[in-house]
């Protein structure tokens, strides 16, 4: 008599059966080289940079042609298979993750600078080309591209597309959506779409802001026209020391209070310093409760006039300490720390998992007091660094993910760290993008009717939902569970919840 088939093997059957019909479907539009499917060769793609959460994917697609992708996706789409398209896999909410029984869309090899114009200080670029490799390309004609992720020597522009990423200077430059001019991709159909114009204005509807931004849910971004913005001839940073981080949060308030625009302002706790310190010696004042760095950029006049009025702001703000860069080494030497936290913080752990809330300015010191309670609530570290200028944080919560218990402690610390963000008049996500990290945060943010016309708004895109399914936006039943998990736990902070 044969044994009964367990649910797990009748799982593996149905993976293999699926796989071997789309390798099937998918051989005579690749070549033979651009198909991974084994599993040693698809287990390096199973997560992005939020390495808590994995999946490996049925089969990795590499296309090298728009061609091909359009064909990638018109047999994906045929067969009702998932897809989920991935640049460089830095993101840092799981947006990349693969589907199980999906295909991940490889646009490494999407590595071309198509064109660059410096006369209309413009640059056409594929996919896969990194974010730093823009400005070095553009740097010959003096020119550069703004957006600077820490991330900036491996992301890449498509997935800086995807999650409208940030950087240490977009409080002066803007974000992805605001140094882009266009993007071109393709439907989950395979057809040929373009958002924006190299133009003034577009024809018809302006769907730009819509597809930068939205995660890869709407279209597979194949081009980018990018802006690119003059060199400044100076630039000059400000390392201020502060004994108390209400001081620090206040004197971030007042720098934007007196009107001035700086390039950079970012913060940093005293844990924080003391690991980047550690790894990249820049610098830091290791006494200090927080610093700030406040960068000025421009001509040499307009930075000394800068550098003086923040000075006498943070000074009169209570900095206890202010070291101005000397020169550009000096410069490098600050905001390589900053640049560094991440990894800085990775020495220290066995694993991280990085937070991206944003509140009013106002209430950054308020956030990191009660990140420190919650330390103490779930018995785990947290180093901070944000993008204070725009009230961006960046709470790393320090934990080791194999052990079941830390994870579980971590997910609710991140929980509450974003609820709180809320609570204070903020948003659960600034430039990392939502995931599935967020999944459940964005059922305190938005109601079951805003869900719905986010899901509506996919629709129109990708009437199958085959486009990175199961992330950004939290169905009904999603919802109601994620509401019952809080009351067992003793609490029901917002009334959002309420209603599912």
């Amino acid at each position: 008599m044969n044994a009964p088939t367990t649910a797990a093997q009748t799982s593996r059957a149905e993976r293999a059966r699926r796989q071997a019909q789309v390798l099937a479907a998918l051989r005579p539009v690749l070549p033979a080289h651009a198909l991974l499917w084994h599993s040693e060769d698809t287990t390096p793609y199973e997560c992005d940079g939020l390495s808590a959460y994995r999946e490996r994917p049925l089969l990795v697609a590499l296309p090298e042609t728009e061609a091909q992708v359009a064909a990638v996706l018109k047999v994906c789409h045929a067969l009702a298979v998932p897809v989920v398209a991935r640049g460089a896999g830095t993101g840092l909410s799981g947006g990349a993750m693969p589907h199980p029984l999906g295909v991940t869309l490889s646009l490494a090899k999407f590595n071309r600078i198509v064109q660059l114009d410096p006369r209309a200080r413009t640059a056409r670029v594929q996919a896969g080309v990194r974010n730093l490799a823009i400005s070095e390309a553009a740097a010959p004609h003096g020119l550069y591209y703004a957006p600077d992720p820490s991330s900036q020597i491996a992301c890449t522009i498509g997935g800086n597309v995807a999650e409208n990423a940030g950087g240490v200077h977009c409080l002066k430059y803007g974000l992805t959506l605001h140094n882009v001019l266009a993007v071109r991709g393709f439907t989950i159909e395979g057809e040929a779409v373009s958002f924006g114009s190299e133009a003034l204005d577009v024809p018809g509807l302006d769907l730009l802001a819509l597809v930068v931004g939205s995660e890869g849910m709407l279209a597979v971004t194949t081009e980018v026209c990018v802006r690119l913005v003059p060199r400044p001839q100076l630039a000059r940073c400000i390392m201020a020391s502060f004994a108390d981080v209400r001081q620090a949060g206040d004197a971030v308030v007042a720098v934007i209070a007196a009107g001035i625009v700086p390039a950079g302002l970012e913060m940093m706790d005293k844990p924080m310093t003391a690991a980047v310190e550690d790894f990249v010696h820049a610098g830091y004042d290791l006494d200090a409760a927080a610093i700030l760095l406040c960068e000025s950029d421009g001509t040499p006049q307009e930075v000394a006039e800068d550098i003086e009025r923040m000075s006498a702001v943070l000074r009169a703000a209570g900095a206890s300490a202010l070291t101005v860069s000397r020169d550009e080494a000096e410069r490098l030497r600050f905001w390589s720390g900053r640049k560094n936290a991440f990894p800085a913080s990775g020495r220290i752990s066995p694993d991280y998992m990085c937070m991206d809330s944003t509140i009013p300015r106002k209430r950054l010191a308020d956030i990191l007091l009660a990140i420190a309670a919650m330390e103490q609530k779930y018995r785990l570290r947290c180093a901070n660094v944000f993008h204070a200028g725009d009230g961006n944080l960046h709470p790393l919560i320090l934990f080791d993910a194999n052990d079941p218990d830390q994870l579980r402690r971590c997910e609710l610390f991140g929980a509450e760290i974003l609820e709180t963000s809320v609570a204070m008049g903020g948003t659960i996500t600034g430039e990392h993008g939502v995931g599935v990290e967020k999944l459940n945060s964005m059922c305190v943010q938005f109601s079951a009717q805003e869900n719905e016309l986010m899901f509506g708004i996919k629709r129109a895109f990708d009437g199958q939902e085959l486009l990175n399914p199961g992330k950004v936006i939290p169905t009904l039943q999603r919802c109601a569970e994620y509401g019952k998990m809080l009351v067992r736990g003793g609490r029901l902070p917002f009334p959002e919840l309420a209603r599912f």
